[in-house]
């Protein structure tokens, strides 16, 4: 497994052994699933489907796909995460779980019928490979949902000016102890982003446009 940064490796398993999402509302995580998948071709996939969960996590959407399809295999270079993912898809028969990497992935090629990937591998140091290995696992013409950070092309100047100055916070943060982290964290939440958040809904409820807002 080379393809793959073990401190953010770590990091994702300290955060969603914190984060388990157990106390997230499911309404919520079902929006957000059904916004993700919202282009996903479930009408195409064959009965019982077989597919994979690339960076699954603490399962946060395997648990709506995997009542959805055959088999769910998912993946996860975190041992903690993965133990997360256990718990919370428990219920769930048709899982099975795999701690690789994205290059390290336990299935033939071509042997997958979809796959996912949401905000993982623009995490790795070589994200093009990444991809590669994973459409490697599909069957030809299989769909692969992928989600991944962008460069803000189509945001204006000021946006991407605030989001530079806040990653300077961001680098200087993920240096820290964990358990520092997590404090200084929850207190930005508390002070800032909480703030922002009701501010934006108030906004809303209002008919106010709140689009400048960098949330």
């Amino acid at each position: 497994m080379t393809n793959l940064d073990p401190a953010v490796v770590e990091g994702f398993g300290q955060e969603w052994t914190r984060f388990d999402q157990s106390t997230v509302q499911q309404d919520e995580l079902l929006a957000l699933f059904e916004a993700y998948f919202s282009v996903f071709p479930w009408k195409t996939l064959p009965a019982n489907a077989t597919g994979f969960d690339l960076g699954c996590g603490s399962g946060r959407w395997a648990q709506f796909v995997a009542p959805r399809v055959g088999w769910l295999h998912c993946v996860d270079a975190s041992a903690a995460a993965l133990a997360v993912a256990r718990k919370n898809l428990q219920a769930n028969s048709n899982c099975e779980f795999h701690c690789a990497s994205v290059d390290a992935i336990p299935l033939p090629d071509g042997s997958a019928d979809f796959g996912y990937s949401l905000g993982v591998l623009h995490h790795i140091p070589d994200t093009q490979k990444g991809i590669v290995e994973c459409v490697r696992k599909l069957k030809p013409g299989a769909p692969f949902l992928l989600y991944l950070y962008y460069a803000f092309d189509n945001r204006p100047w000021w946006f991407r000016s605030l989001w530079r100055i806040s990653d300077i916070g961001r680098r200087l943060l993920c240096r820290l102890p964990f358990a520092l982290r997590s404090q200084l964290c929850d207190l930005i939440a508390a002070t800032v982003y909480w703030p922002l958040a009701r501010l934006s809904a108030g906004s809303e409820r209002l008919g106010m446009n709140v689009d400048h807002l960098p949330l």
